[in-house]
């Protein structure tokens, strides 16, 4: 009882992390969006989508072979080191790249905001490594300080600019490095004592298998977001600007998503793997009640929301919101299956099909988006997102001899997610009158 109340508790601190972080981004995205209008916003996105594409490709999905070595605890330290070190060499090297090739295609907004974006990726890709060691610990409470401060460092001081009215295309790029940056300190402290000396031999085993996974990790990153630039080559910024509001309104979806599969990761890691395919099956049965639940309250939601939130000129956001939908709730259970897969050791398959659902991703916004424009690519991200989920699903069944009916939510998911929310609503209405400010997130651990 006592570790389930432990459990519980570390889930409303998540969850309550993220709608802080929540909060501030909105603020953050609609003061830009309001300020740069859709296309200063458009070169934003596709800027920041892809410096956070170099920092996927250089982080070199250690993540995944830290799952698989988890348990041996002795290795714990060595992870740690290598995950830092290679982390920041392969990063900067990843950062490198991605500056040539925009040198020799063109920087759409200029080479130095490209590389003001870029030279933050080397602490982008060692703070994603490290930040996968404390969560298979189950830190979960410095992974929390680490997402409100990369908030804050990017809401901060954008406000401060446009209070000012000096906010501007250079200014927002320059929040979102500093963004990437601070947190890689605040993890690097949180892991102390660290050595930088790298285990030679577990550091040429982690690239042989997470090497295996990065391909296709690379390929899914690229799923989610081929879009933006292939929008802004075929179409516009502006229509990027428009695009990009739909698809952040809809990653609303993801904190109760994340928070679930952040929570069950440490037992997919250790656990055995008949307890691990149970495990999987209760988190994407949560999964699905609560993003299918998000979901419909944001598209009912949206025909008033964005022009309100954003101005007139996003209110062409909610057409692409409303094709993105039914994609949103499929993808949100990929994560949780893979990481499943992970401890099946079968890279080559997940790799293929990562890849081969790319391939119908780019042919998909190549036909679609000269003709419907954002609109396009919203209904080619919903079919490739629900044609991954369906494919990575129907594996796990296969692989776990599951029946697919084990997948649908019960009665158990109803009430694990009804309970808590009357019992918040009942406890807000008891004690409102006489403690108006005792219920802040620090105090869920009751």
């Amino acid at each position: 009882m006592k570790v389930m109340t432990s459990s519980a508790a570390l889930a409303l601190r998540t969850l309550a992390t993220r709608g802080v972080r929540l909060g501030l981004e909105t603020v953050t995205g609609v003061i830009i969006a309001r300020t740069l209008q859709p296309e200063g916003r458009g070169v934003y996105a596709v800027i920041s989508t892809a410096a956070f594409a170099a920092v996927v490709v250089g982080h070199l999905s250690l993540e995944k072979s830290q799952i698989a070595l988890w348990e041996d605890r002795s290795r714990h330290p060595a992870l740690a080191t290598n995950g830092l070190v290679l982390g920041l060499i392969l990063g900067s090297l990843s950062a490198l790249g991605a500056l040539g090739i925009v040198a020799l295609l063109g920087a759409q907004g200029g080479l130095a905001l490209w590389a003001l974006a870029l030279a933050a990726v080397p602490l982008g890709a060692a703070s994603v490594n490290l930040n996968g060691i404390m969560t298979l610990q189950s830190r979960m409470d410095v992974v929390n300080r680490k997402s409100l401060l990369a908030a804050l460092a990017r809401c901060l001081p954008i406000l401060a600019l446009a209070a000012l009215g000096h906010l501007t295309l250079t200014g927002v790029v320059a929040c979102w490095a500093l963004s990437i940056a601070l947190p890689f300190v605040l993890v690097v402290g949180g892991m102390r004592p660290i050595r930088l000396r790298m285990d030679r031999a577990l550091v040429r085993r982690q690239l042989s298998l997470s090497g295996r996974y990065h391909v296709g990790w690379v390929a899914l990153y690229l799923i989610v977001t081929i879009d933006v630039p292939l929008l802004s080559a075929l179409d516009s910024p502006s229509a990027v600007g428009i695009y990009t509001v739909a698809v952040t309104i809809m990653t609303l979806t993801r904190i109760p998503c994340e928070t679930i599969t952040q929570i069950v990761l440490p037992k997919q890691a250790s656990c055995d793997v008949e307890e691990a395919k149970h495990v999987t099956v209760r988190a994407l049965r949560l999964m699905l009640l609560v993003s299918s639940g998000f979901v419909v309250v944001l598209v009912a939601a949206s025909p008033w929301m964005i022009p309100l939130v954003y101005g007139d000129s996003f209110a062409g956001s909610v057409a692409p919101l409303l094709a993105l939908a039914p994609g949103t709730v499929a993808l949100m259970l990929v994560r949780a299956v893979e990481q499943h897969l992970v401890r099946l050791e079968r890279p080559s398959t997940m790799t293929a099909v990562s890849v081969g659902v790319l391939c119908a991703n780019v042919l998909l916004n190549l036909v679609m988006i000269p003709r419907w424009g954002a609109v396009g690519a919203a209904v080619a991200s919903t079919v490739t997102y629900a044609a991954l989920a369906a494919v990575e699903i129907t594996r796990f069944a296969r692989l776990t001899g599951l029946p697919a009916r084990a997948l649908v939510p019960g009665r158990a998911e109803v009430h694990s997610v009804v309970k808590p929310l009357m019992a918040a609503a009942s406890g807000n209405s008891r004690h409102a009158p006489r403690h108006p400010a005792s219920h802040r997130p620090d105090s869920y651990s009751e």
